[in-house]
């Protein structure tokens, strides 16, 4: 029976599963979108949205405690300088999760979790925009 037993193992001992989900929220918070497991993105929801809510309070314990669970102290100061401002006013549900495909190796269900308010980058046009044409240079 698995009475208690709340929370997926992932076929790591706790302390490996723990840093394993420290180290998702930070790279979700740090980069605002991450491709992951589907099983990996429905466990870090709730730990990623706590850690917004704590950035939502902004008062010294709760930067104490996100940093205690964070492993980058800039991740920090970004959560509570330019995340949280971002979800004041929204009571939860800060990150969304879309499916995306089948990894090729293994078959697992992959999905994109990402910050709902997110930033626009400017970096990479996305699927229906054309990339703008260089210049081309005169022949010498």
């Amino acid at each position: 029976m698995r009475h208690g037993c709340a929370g997926r193992q992932f076929g790591r001992n706790s302390g490996h599963r723990k840093a394993l989900l420290r180290m998702l929220v930070t790279a979700l918070l740090k980069n605002e979108k991450i491709e992951t497991t589907t099983a990996k993105a429905k466990e870090i929801r709730p730990l990623a949205e706590q850690m917004i809510t704590l950035g939502k309070r902004g008062d010294l314990h709760a930067r104490r405690q996100a940093v205690s669970f964070i492993q980058d102290e800039a991740v920090v100061g970004s959560l509570f300088t330019q995340i949280a401002p971002r979800f004041t006013s929204r009571n939860g549900g800060y990150t969304r999760i879309v499916p995306t495909r089948t990894r090729p190796g293994d078959a697992a269900p992959m999905a994109v979790i990402e910050l709902v308010e997110r930033q626009a980058t400017a970096s990479a046009p996305s699927k229906g925009e054309k990339k703008p044409k260089s210049a081309k240079k005169p022949a010498a």
